[in-house]
């Protein structure tokens, strides 16, 4: 298992990204969560297996199709909590 924080540059908000992020964290198995951030940035908690979490990290550098990524900050975690599937955070 690996586990990644994911901040994620572009245009992220008013465009669907959190659905697009849990639709896809749900296809490739990965739990944890994504949130709106008020520096206009979209934050991801990733929780999976290596193989899927390339598959899931290689979907969110294209984004939805009303948005664009200008890039993804990854930073690898040691220390994170146990969700039980992916959702969306207020």
């Amino acid at each position: 298992m690996v586990a990644k924080e994911i901040i994620v540059n572009g245009k992220v908000q008013g465009v669907g990204f959190r659905i697009f992020c849990q639709q896809y964290a749900r296809l490739n198995h990965i739990k944890g969560y994504v949130k709106n951030l008020a520096s206009m940035q979209v934050k991801i908690i990733a929780i999976g297996e290596i193989n899927d979490m390339k598959n899931f990290i290689k979907k969110m550098r294209k984004g939805p199709n009303y948005g664009w990524v200008f890039n993804l900050e990854i930073t690898d975690l040691t220390d994170y909590e146990n969700y039980e599937n992916f959702t969306i955070k207020y």
